[in-house]
């Protein structure tokens, strides 16, 4: 009887911190015909194991926690950041601190089983970190469009949400083809993204938007430049004469980056009036509404061709 004891408390012991560290530090293996087993690589080239059902998702970045409701996933959340404030219902979720510095002991205190980041605002220290504590981290890393129709299948994947996902990325990439083919054959505006008028900071090579504003129709003034958001000179921004210019405004920027820095006063695009106000969310967070933001820029670019 005591032996029996032993090993029953033993067991219930073992089980116990299993489940506090999320299955992950526990050598447990799937059996070949466990439906809830997933493994895949993400966005960052490291391989995510995810055993059992996930029932407690927190996001750390706006663009993930759109694409977990965009999916029907929204239940599952139980905790994001402060700068996670789409859809409406993501507002009244459990804030773990910001982006840029979430809150280690608030994540661990929601006891997550799966926890989704992006490079574009988290250090992999971080991502060890987490994984150091037995929890599955999933990383993405979207630079394009194509990239965020890869990020949202993954997603879909890792939280068995595959039909629901079917159907968004087939009316995405129906509304990404529709543009493409109106602005197709269109001469290519030239486009200046002012990030900030003051210090002026614009979008490089590495920038989402880069590849939205080509997608669009435009070509960006500044998308040989290697950073994704570089510090850009008065002078510069003078000698760049761009044609359009584009202000992301509204949303989590508010009313800031309102007008045009002073070495772009006397660009044809303001000469023309050719200077856009769009929401910033909808050019810089690398979810489904960024088809939103293409769908923006290409009527502001091509007002002729796109209804």
């Amino acid at each position: 009887m005591l032996i029996h004891n032993r090993i029953s408390a033993f067991s219930l012991s073992t089980l116990l911190v299993c489940s506090l560290l999320a299955l992950n530090s526990c050598s447990l293996q799937p059996s070949a015909g466990d439906s809830d087993y997933v493994q895949l690589n993400d966005e960052a080239n490291r391989e995510v194991r995810v055993y059992g059902k996930i029932e407690r998702v927190i996001t750390l970045a706006p663009n993930l926690t759109e694409i977990i409701y965009a999916i029907g996933a929204g239940d599952l959340l139980v905790g994001n950041t402060t700068y996670c404030d789409y859809p409406e219902q993501a507002k009244s979720v459990q804030k773990v601190g910001d982006t840029l510095q979430p809150n280690i002991e608030r994540i661990l205190a929601l006891r997550p089983n799966l926890i989704f980041i992006s490079t574009s605002s988290q250090l992999e220290a971080f991502a060890r970190q987490l994984s150091e504590h037995g929890i599955p981290v999933y990383v993405s890393d979207p630079h394009d469009l194509e990239g965020v129709i890869y990020s949202i299948e993954n997603i879909a994947k890792l939280l068995h949400r595959e039909e629901q996902a079917s159907e968004l990325v087939g009316k995405l990439r129906g509304r990404i083809t529709a543009v493409e083919a109106v602005v197709k054959n269109r001469k290519p505006v030239r486009v200046f993204y002012q990030l900030s008028a003051e210090p002026l900071y614009t979008a490089g090579r590495a920038a989402f938007v880069t590849d939205l504003i080509k997608r669009a129709g435009g070509v960006s003034v500044t998308a040989e430049v290697p950073e994704a958001w570089p510090r850009y000179s008065q002078e510069s921004a003078v000698a760049a004469q761009p044609d359009a210019i584009v202000l992301p405004t509204g949303g989590s920027m508010g009313a800031a980056n309102s007008d045009v820095a002073a070495g772009l006063e006397r660009a044809p695009a303001v000469l023309n009036g050719k200077v856009f106000k769009i929401d910033g969310d909808l050019l810089v967070r690398p979810g489904p509404r960024a088809v939103d933001g293409l769908e923006r820029l290409a009527r502001a670019l091509h007002p002729e061709a796109v209804n």
